[in-house]
């Protein structure tokens, strides 16, 4: 072996903390207040506060590798936690607030968080397991909405009271920074420990033109929670470039994010599929009422994007969808679903199939789909089979060791996503493994029911989930929200689909409802329909045969 000739430079944030003060110290950072007042800021203060939050945590005796847990939504004081807490050595651990406070406290003790810096906003969720995290040292409180309560440390006063200076210690590119945890549909949560090294490369490739495209001219809006998977890494592709960065706080709904969008300029925002279903409804609605002329990307992920919202953005709003895919257990990006130049000359419906595909594999990301048997699977878009990835930003195992079954012998996670893969590397989820559809011992997929679903006119959105069937064992049931003021039976629904699929895909009931149950991330929860509705063919109870 020749040894090379080149630095052994560490992959750290801390020097992407130091590169905002030095390279991109005018960039701003906006974030809207619980009164919708926005704050602005630059990079230069988010280095400067960043080191005040290290020197305040160190005072408090956090050390290195300690857990700081944060309870926040998305807003400048989170970014600061983002990079100070990694950057002096410590692991920021972000909670899901929309998780239930027994998950929250199972989470908070299996992290061993020592502290917890929380939004004012959010103490009365915090009051319901604080009592329970056994390892907790100090509660800052961030005051978003009002005072501080009476004997809390309070985030500001902290930080006045802290050195705008800190000596950063020399961190191993290996070493944690940031803990995530999985969003428990299935078993408790778990933890995806983060390395300087792994996000610093996910941000890096996060930036390239055939990813997400990211530059110094950017106005980007994470709409995903910073208290998941890292907000996709935008935060962090954000600093690494000197984009801005627009924070839209707890206003989360599609007209609150419109006047944002709108009001700072933003060129890209990020969110998944529930948030830009309600965006569209809104622009359908009224076409003329923003001024989105600015906006170049909407990067969606999280769940499949119905190929019906993507044409529906493009077609009559001129606004054009990026589909991508990852897992917590990935940073968490996977793939992007572009269509690339030796594609371009297919049919306008041909590139939308590759444009609502789930894409093909960004740098560094390996993927392989396999049968039950174990044994990889050919790349000719049709045999469905579980996905496997592996990449520098993958996860090797959990946080505690839970969930090893997930990590084969030789290497690869285990997704838990039923897939196919075409030729060009072009993967599509037909389902997870836990709702595809097993009919008489053939594979019904719910995505692809409920992506033709969501074409229909009527229908703003729809879910398609396992019923329990006394004779097929399991029928495919769906679970409809209507458009305001729209009507539909089951026999246009029926109609609507028997075009496009075999009849013994075609649903057995539909069952119509205000809203479908959502996972803390946003995602269709469909335990929870199963749970409710999953008799709905067993006892004979089919839901009203029309809905208007």
């Amino acid at each position: 072996m020749l040894p090379s000739r080149m630095m052994d430079f560490p992959l750290t944030i801390t020097h992407l903390l130091e590169r905002a003060r030095e390279i991109h110290p005018k960039s701003e950072i906006v974030s809207r207040m619980p009164d919708k007042t926005l704050r602005r800021h630059t990079y230069a203060d988010l280095e400067r506060r960043a080191a005040k939050l290290a020197n305040a945590l160190t005072k408090l005796g956090v050390q290195r590798g300690d857990r700081v847990a944060t309870l926040a939504w998305n807003h400048h004081r989170h970014l600061e936690a983002y990079f100070g807490i990694p950057a002096m050595g410590a692991v920021v651990h972000t909670l899901n607030l929309r998780l239930h406070p027994n998950e929250l406290a199972y989470i908070a003790n299996h992290g061993e968080d020592k502290v917890v810096i929380v939004d004012r906003s959010l103490l009365p969720l915090f009051a319901k397991f604080r009592d329970r995290i056994s390892t907790l040292r100090h509660v800052i409180i961030i005051a978003d909405d009002g005072p501080t309560p009476a004997g809390e440390l309070d985030y500001e006063a902290l930080l006045a009271d802290a050195r705008d200076e800190y000596e950063y210690p020399a961190l191993a590119e290996t070493e944690a920074s940031m803990l995530c945890y999985t969003s428990g549909t299935t078993g408790n949560p778990k933890g995806v420990l983060y390395s300087h090294r792994s996000i610093i490369l996910h941000a890096l490739v996060g930036t390239m033109r055939d990813a997400l495209s990211v530059g110094n001219d950017d106005i980007i809006m994470p709409v995903v929670p910073m208290f998941h998977a890292s907000a996709w890494g935008l935060p962090y592709m954000a600093v690494t470039t000197g984009a801005k960065l627009v924070f839209p706080g707890s206003h989360l709904d599609p007209v609150s994010l419109l006047d944002l969008m709108a009001q700072e300029r933003v060129t890209i925002a990020g969110g998944v599929p529930t948030i830009w279903i309600g965006i569209l409804n809104e622009l359908d609605k009224a076409p003329k009422r923003w001024d989105l002329s600015t906006v170049r990307t909407m990067v969606i992920g999280g769940a499949a994007a119905p190929p019906s919202m993507i044409d529906g953005f493009s077609k009559r709003h001129n606004l054009d969808v990026i589909h991508a895919w990852g897992m917590t257990e990935m940073n968490p990006l996977g793939t992007v679903a572009r269509v690339r130049h030796h594609l371009a000359g297919k049919s306008e419906e041909e590139r939308l199939a590759i444009r609502a595909s789930q894409g093909y594999p960004v740098p560094f990301v390996e993927q392989r789909h396999v049968g039950a048997d174990g044994k990889t699977l050919p790349w000719d878009g049709e045999t469905m089979g579980e996905l496997e990835v592996r990449g520098p930003w993958v996860a090797v195992s959990y946080f505690g060791d839970e969930g090893a079954d997930r990590f084969t012998k030789d290497g690869w996670f285990k997704t838990g996503d039923v897939v196919t893969i075409d030729a060009d590397g072009y993967m599509r989820i037909t389902d997870r493994s836990k709702d595809v559809i097993k009919s008489g011992g053939e594979w019904i997929s719910s995505v692809d029911l409920e992506n033709a679903l969501m074409s229909h006119p009527s229908v703003l959105e729809a879910a398609v989930f396992a019923g329990r069937d006394p004779k097929w064992d399991e029928r495919p049931v769906a679970a409809i929200v209507l458009k305001e003021g729209e009507s539909v039976t089951d026999g246009d629904l029926a109609a609507h689909l028997g075009t496009r699929f075999a009849k013994f895909w075609l649903p057995d009931a539909y069952v119509y409802m205000a809203q479908i149950p959502r996972t803390s991330t946003g995602k269709f929860l469909k335990s929870k329909l199963r749970e409710e509705h999953g008799d709905v063919l067993v006892n004979g109870t089919k839901a009203s045969s029309s809905k208007g």
